[in-house]
């Protein structure tokens, strides 16, 4: 169809991660398999967030926010992915293109400037200790989260109504798994200069004020723990930042890779690679990355996994009932 915008094609073709039909079970397998660790991760750190009170910090109202992020993030690109695996049909709509986009860069954004709460959390616990409650109340918590919200809402607007200005006449496939801009600007007709100058002007808005914003709390709080005396003292401090460095570290330098790249050629396998990093790996790795060396989260983990198991057995014992020689289901 040819609408006000140009567009002449109403759906693309996602090449997905490989073109050949007999990887695809296994490629099915291993993203089923990374959505199910990921969104169980998740939902078990938020879990324990929510049941442990020793957990109900400000440090892990952010984790917790972080978890729902990651589990929307991969919800958003691999149930689909799994979708046209089973079908084996690749075609995805227009407009359904354009929402996924939308909602990736939605999520990814404040992603971004959740990472950067975190940073300036760390550094009022250890570098500003004595006015920390009041600067990092619950009504400031609560202020981050929807100032990450809206900045990263006007982000995902931004490209998504800049993408509608486009012409795509043809041809129309994705060599990709997912809707994203630097694919989606190969495809077009018309000039996508705007576009592109939009891309990197958003992305280092994005990206690269909250890099240095991070950096800048972190050269504080690594000063301020070198002058901690105690040895345990500065263990701790370092293992409470490094979890987050690490989250930080694979985010950015993903996302950096992907989006700050100014006249990149055609999409290649690279872009897959980081595309897979982006959208399933690091949703999947942060719950393990901040539970590893945490014995509060661990402890916190274990009591959600044995009060599951409880109940279940408690409900399943409820459910029969002995009736002679024999148990039977209760009301049978």
């Amino acid at each position: 169809k040819s609408g006000a915008n140009g567009t002449t094609i109403t759906e693309f073709l996602l090449l997905g991660l490989v073109e050949t039909p007999e990887l695809w079970p296994l490629i099915f397998v291993l993203f089923l398999f990374a959505y199910l660790v990921t969104v169980g991760g998740n939902l078990s750190i938020l879990a324990a967030i929510l049941m442990e009170p020793k957990l109900h910090t400000p440090m892990y109202f952010f984790l917790g926010n972080l978890s729902v992020l990651d589990i929307g993030c991969i919800t958003v690109t691999v149930p689909s992915t799994l979708g046209r695996l089973l079908s084996h049909k690749r075609e995805v709509p227009y407009g359904a293109c354009l929402t996924q986009l939308f909602f990736f860069h939605q999520l990814a954004g404040v992603d971004c400037f959740l990472l950067t709460a975190m940073a300036y959390d760390r550094f009022l616990a250890i570098c500003r200790p004595l006015t920390y409650s009041a600067r990092m109340s619950h009504s400031v918590q609560w202020i981050l989260v929807a100032v990450s919200w809206a900045c990263a809402l006007t982000n995902a607007l931004i490209h998504t109504i800049a993408l509608t200005t486009l012409n795509f006449c043809g041809p129309n496939e994705v060599n990709h798994f997912y809707c994203d801009l630097p694919q989606l600007f190969q495809l077009s007709c018309s000039s996508t200069q705007l576009n592109e100058v939009l891309l990197f002007v958003m992305s280092f808005v994005m990206a690269g004020v909250p890099v240095v914003l991070i950096i800048t709390s972190y050269i504080h709080v690594t000063a301020a723990v070198l002058r901690i005396r105690s040895v345990e003292g500065r263990k701790k401090a370092f293992f409470t930042c490094g979890s987050h460095l690490t989250v930080v570290c694979l985010f950015y330098g993903t996302g950096i890779f992907n989006y700050m790249r100014m006249g990149s050629e055609k999409a290649s396998g690279k872009d897959k690679a980081v595309g897979i990093f982006n959208t399933v790996f690091n949703p999947m790795l942060n719950p393990i990355i901040y539970s590893l060396r945490n014995p509060d989260v661990q402890g916190a983990l274990w009591r959600v996994i044995t009060v599951t198991v409880s109940s279940l057995l408690w409900v399943e014992k409820d459910a029969l009932e002995y009736r002679g020689d024999k148990w039977e289901l209760n009301g049978h």
